[in-house]
């Protein structure tokens, strides 16, 4: 997972955006639940009447009110309210004045006196025995201590001792009930002093709507702007991953190569990059957002003082641990899975590359059975991981259910005693739900996030893997640039192998003349001259070009010297004319005819309608054999190089085609050194040196008829492909 993280650290900046809009959203989110909440024990319940202190009050009220209170809070209530003195058609009453600050602390401050005037108002013979309360007061005459409560003639004292009497059977009512017990006097006191309920109710109800429809809009233009913004970063790390590869794997050289299958590197490329972008994205929108909603939920959840707070943490719990027993059974798969995407789009590959030659031996059969193969063992693995995940989605519901039928269970006990009211039950069950949802979008990346781990693994991999084939710390030029290419004792291995495939390699190939490479297949031919470019490095010994070791070059400058032809001609889609200019970006219009023509290429050019402006399809496909093998050799004309390397790249050519490619390029090539790989004695004939083969070590060298007589190797090639006559020879084989 740490790789994911890794690849979008660069965009840091957008992320810190991100998690703004993503507190936004679940700030407006979280301040939902609370607005349902009001307008059900607010809105609903209290007609709108938020507070414990009424609005408007009669006199009577008025001073019932403060039949509870000591003298310091008789002052601090009378405060509140300022007197309406009477008019024609209203009496006199008193008006609240206090700010909102000073109303939520009266809450608390005025509650048990205001709850004890209430009841006072509601009392019957069985609610309070006042009677034994004026006995604890030192009173004998329960009348008498109501009169004396009524004119206000108590002391604090015994105001105090009273509320504490009898706080001890209201308090086993709740403090909840309370709450709703004070809020119904201010109703009770609104009503009397002539308040139009219905329409404070209804203001509340308007004004409480009002607010939420704003934080749903705002909500939804935070949610925009995630969705933007976690599309763009996703966007640009799957950007980065494929650039990094491209670049990485471009320097690679044929060790790394071997190393990473073609199928393996294709689907890192895009398979693998799509998985972490996908998963960065959805990352960004969602896992981002649950914790933010998750830790919220929790404070909000506290702050309903439900006392119900294990509920959750038990929920927690049952998903924590539902999730990583499902995860730990799927991971281990989500790893094999990959591989398994590899070896089918390697036996894809395979099989659409060679369609002609499955055809011609009859194999449709045994290749559909090797790709269904492929295929099902992939598809056995993907069914074990979906079979495992689809318990996900099932059992987190029923958790979450299960959850939600105890909350109610619960609470329908504090709500029958007085501890909680219906609109906290119903913001805790909300918040609990969005506590647990938080939860299950953790739960459904839980799908995505092992196997874009394993991707975001692999394209580290890639990355990660450097060239065994690099510039050197200070590279080196030589003073004259001829073309001297020259060989010392070099051997070469394979890595991994365990015998040398080249040994003791040693020779010049000079500037202005031709040096041609022959003998038996596998014997290392194009092995050595891969040596040159520095495909590979040489295992020991050493070449020189212009007597600086290739190793010494920079690549770049090294290679800007050779003109290679590999032995099968590639071609890239575009036009004859950008692949002939493919080495020389700069060339002029003549210079690349000019290749063409010693190419033998020019006559089948002007015969197509665009000439050197016709198309090419992608690897040359719609070219014949020859015809991209010539377009090969013409590319590296165009260059003017001061090394030419044929690698057996006269091979697809006919030999009157052969013959008059050789003779126009001895003529272009007079001041550069040649090195030609050929398996046909007729395309080395004039050579000036010929070097022989033979698993892996040099057996003969010399013209042509020094070898003939001189090296056996060279003789049975010659006479297995030209007549003793045509060779000068007698007929009896040596």
């Amino acid at each position: 997972m740490g790789k994911i993280f890794k690849n979008m650290l660069p965009y840091w900046r957008w992320i810190l955006v991100i998690v703004a809009f993503l507190i936004v959203q679940a700030f407006c989110d979280l301040s939902l639940p609370q607005y349902t909440s009001n307008l059900i024990d607010v809105g609903i319940m209290s007609s709108g009447v938020e507070h414990i202190l009424p609005e408007k009050m009669t006199e009577e009220d008025y001073q019932s009110a403060q039949l509870f209170m000591t003298e310091k809070e008789r002052k601090a209530f009378a405060d509140c309210y300022e007197l309406e003195k009477a008019t024609d058609q209203n009496a006199s009453s008193y008006k609240r004045v206090c700010d909102t600050e000073t109303l939520e602390e009266s809450d608390e401050t005025f509650l048990e006196p205001i709850v004890m005037a209430y009841q006072m108002s509601q009392m019957k013979e069985s609610d309070i025995d006042m009677s034994k309360v004026s006995e604890e007061m030192g009173g004998s005459d329960s009348t008498q201590f109501l009169q004396a409560l009524a004119a206000g003639q108590l002391s604090d004292e015994q105001i105090l001792a009273m509320r504490e009497k009898v706080s001890d059977q209201i308090d086993a009512i709740g403090a909840r009930t309370l709450q709703s017990m004070g809020v119904s006097y201010a109703v009770a006191c609104d009503k009397n002093a002539g308040l139009d309920m219905d329409k404070i109710q209804m203001h509340y109800m308007v004004t409480a709507g009002i607010q939420m429809l704003l934080f749903t809009l705002l909500m939804v233009l935070a949610a925009v702007g995630v969705g933007y913004c976690a599309s763009i970063v996703g966007a640009a790390v799957g950007r980065d991953l494929r650039e990094k590869t491209f670049c990485n794997v471009v320097k690679y050289s044929n060790a790394e190569m071997d190393h990473f299958s073609t199928a393996s590197l294709i689907t890192r490329s895009t398979n693998d990059v799509q998985q972490v972008q996908m998963v960065t994205t959805v990352f960004l929108r969602m896992v981002l957002y649950a914790p933010i909603v998750g830790i919220g939920g929790i404070i909000k959840v506290a702050q309903t003082r439900a006392g119900m707070e294990w509920v959750i943490a038990l929920a927690v719990l049952l998903i924590v641990g539902f999730v990583l027993l499902l995860v730990s059974i799927a991971m281990p798969k989500f790893k094999i899975m990959q591989e398994l995407v590899d070896r089918l789009n390697l036996v894809s590959r395979e099989i659409l590359t060679g369609l002609n030659v499955i055809r011609a031996f009859g194999r449709e059969k045994k290749e559909e059975e090797r790709f269904d193969e492929a295929n099902r063992n992939l598809m056995r693995t993907q069914l074990f991981t979906n079979r495992v995940m689809t318990f996900m989605m099932p059992g987190m519901m029923m958790i979450m259910y299960c959850i939600t039928l105890l909350i109610v269970w619960v609470a329908a006990k504090r709500i029958d005693g007085g501890y909680m009211q219906v609109g906290a039950m119903t913001a805790f069950i909300t918040y609990t739900m969005m506590i647990v949802m938080s939860f299950l979008m953790l739960t459904a990346m839980s799908i995505m996030l092992p196997r874009a781990g394993v991707a975001a693994e692999r394209m580290e991999e890639v990355i990660r893997t450097t060239t065994s084939i690099a510039d050197p710390k200070e590279a080196k030029r030589p003073e004259q640039e001829k073309g001297v290419v020259a060989f010392h004792h070099v051997n070469f291995r394979y890595p991994g192998a365990d015998e040398d495939v080249l040994s003791d390699i040693d020779f010049v190939a000079e500037p202005g003349k031709t040096t041609a490479i022959i003998g038996s297949t596998g014997c290392g031919k194009s092995t050595l001259v891969n040596l040159l470019p520095r495909f590979y490095d040489v295992t020991e010994g050493s070449i020189t070009v212009d007597g600086v070791d290739v190793r010494d070059y920079s690549l770049k400058e090294l290679r800007n010297q050779i003109g290679f032809v590999p032995q099968k001609g590639i071609l890239f889609s575009g036009t004859i004319e950008s692949n002939l200019r493919f080495g020389a970006e700069d060339a002029s219009d003549e210079q690349i005819h000019e290749a063409a023509e010693i190419a033998q290429a020019s006559e089948f050019i002007d015969e197509k309608e665009d000439g050197y402006r016709s198309t090419i399809a992608q690897g040359g496909s719609n070219v014949s054999g020859g015809q991209k093998q010539r377009l090969a050799i013409a590319r590296a004309i165009a260059k003017e190089p001061k090394i030419f390397v044929f690698d057996d790249s006269f091979s697809a050519l006919d030999m009157k085609t052969d013959a008059a490619l050789r003779k126009a390029l001895a003529a272009k090539t007079g001041d550069a050194a040649v090195l030609i790989v050929a398996q046909r004695i007729s395309t080395i004939l004039n050579a000036d040196q010929i070097l022989v083969l033979d698993d892996g070590k040099i057996v003969g060298k010399g013209t042509h008829e020094k070898l003939l007589h001189s090296c056996e190797v060279y003789e049975q090639i010659a006479r297995s492909q030209l007549s003793a006559r045509e060779l000068g020879l007698s007929e009896e084989v040596k």
